[in-house]
């Protein structure tokens, strides 16, 4: 039965892959096969001396090497950088068909079932040549943790560090300088998570006033098959009060949102869209979030594109459901969002001066793969306008093995970009290749 997934079935993309990227992609009919449309990129590392291949202009180094599944990076006043060493909690309910188990395996054969380090290891490159020679341990005995936001006080020397860990949204005390959390995590706010816990990644950014923290929340499906119920709190984005720990929703249907930034004092996140739709079906996607908002899942697709799969149907929220701003190409699985900054758009070429950089971590419901690389999406006044830029690839290799997988990006304070590699168990810093 795995061989049989693991070969998929004769289903496969049909339309070019660009057709399904930028403010209007061509969404086709749906196609669904009894066996899901499976391209596993088997895990095996970057061999020695090799690295991922950088635009023209661009040259990458190695930050960090020899991590244990770094997924997320977050980039402090002081210029030290943070990694989430991370991957998923247990989740004994986590759908134990056998279809379920059969996948667990695929996602094993790919890199994705690592036992977590549960720990944010801090990186600091003193000298500032791009590569770090401090790495200490700054908070373990975590639960999954992912995303991190620090609220700074206005002289950037001390503050506030939040962590997202998959069940609560934790929050520590900062210094400029300390290696190490001086103070035992503190619980914000309870995050869903649960014995089936399916997407259970949770970023956290706070509001550029520092007042609010917006956390993601995937859903506990794909499209809803262990009932909606059971996706409560789920599949939004929560705005926290962290004096309080008020949770509310503050814009919900995105089926499983991740990196998040502002631009212009407006929120925008990247949402991994549904699967088994076949190969050119569903776009993941870019866009800004406005508060109130529904965007469609799991009713519907790209505001009024219905998912009969889905009973009850709702009509309506399809009928209120907003379609996103930019698509990113189908079954890409977009997860690290930053946008150009001063320091960035100082150091890089003029290419990515004003746009968003994201991290593709790659499909595994499409033929060809897509994703597996970095890429730019230019935005011209508010909005993004494409096409997108490849910024890092090579991460599949000649014969389709995943040597890396690109996480979570974040701009390093210099103005390089920095990539975080799951697979690679890397952190990259891609800087100009001439100043």
């Amino acid at each position: 039965a795995i061989a049989l997934l693991l070969g998929g079935c004769g289903e496969r993309a049909r339309l070019p892959f660009d057709a399904g990227t930028g403010p209007a992609p061509v969404l086709p009919p749906p196609k669904r096969t009894l066996i899901p449309t499976v391209k596993i990129a088997k895990a095996t590392g970057w061999p020695a001396g090799e690295a991922p291949t950088p635009a023209a202009g661009l040259r990458v180094n190695a930050f960090a090497a020899g991590l244990d599944h770094p997924r997320w990076v977050h980039v402090l006043p002081n210029g030290d950088v943070l990694v989430a060493e991370t991957n998923a909690p247990d989740r004994p309910k986590d759908d134990d068909s056998l279809k379920a188990k059969i996948m667990d395996k695929a996602m094993a054969y790919a890199g994705a079932a690592t036992p977590s380090a549960n720990r944010i290891t801090l990186l600091r490159d003193a000298d500032g040549d791009g590569v770090a020679e401090t790495r200490e341990v700054f908070l373990d005995k975590l639960v999954s943790p992912f995303g991190m936001a620090l609220v700074a006080g206005k002289d950037g020397r001390s503050g506030t560090l939040y962590i997202a860990d998959t069940d609560a949204l934790l929050r520590v005390p900062w210094h400029a300088g300390d290696v190490h959390a001086t103070a035992a995590p503190e619980r914000v706010a309870t995050l869903p998570a649960g014995p089936i816990n399916h997407h259970w990644t949770k970023n956290v950014i706070a509001s550029p006033d520092g007042r609010r923290l917006y956390v993601t929340v995937g859903s506990n499906s794909n499209v809803a098959e262990n009932g909606i119920d059971a996706e409560a709190g789920r599949a939004l984005i929560l705005e926290i009060d962290p004096a309080t720990g008020r949770a509310t929703e503050f814009a919900g249907g995105l089926r499983n949102p991740n990196g998040m930034g502002w631009r212009k004092s407006i929120l925008w996140t990247v949402v991994n869209e549904r699967d088994e739709l076949g190969s050119d079906l569903v776009p993941d996607y870019l866009t800004s979030v406005k508060r109130g908002a529904f965007y469609g899942w799991p009713y519907s697709y790209y505001g009024p594109h219905i998912d009969k799969r889905v009973q009850p149907p709702r009509p309506d929220l399809v009928a209120k459901a907003i379609a996103p701003d930019f698509a990113l190409g189908t079954h890409v699985a977009p997860l690290g969002l930053v946008f150009a900054n001063k320091a960035s758009a100082g150091a890089l070429p003029a290419t990515f001066a004003d746009g968003a950089f994201v991290g593709l971590h790659g499909s595994w419901n499409r033929k060809p793969p897509a994703g597996y690389k970095v890429v730019f999406v230019p935005f011209h006044g508010a909005m993004p306008t494409g096409p997108q830029v490849d910024v890092l690839t090579g991460f599949l290799g000649d014969n389709g093995e995943a040597r890396g997988r690109p996480v979570g990006v974040a701009i390093d304070r210099h103005g390089a970009l920095l990539v975080a590699d799951d697979v690679g168990d890397t952190v990259w810093r891609v800087s100009a290749s001439a100043p």
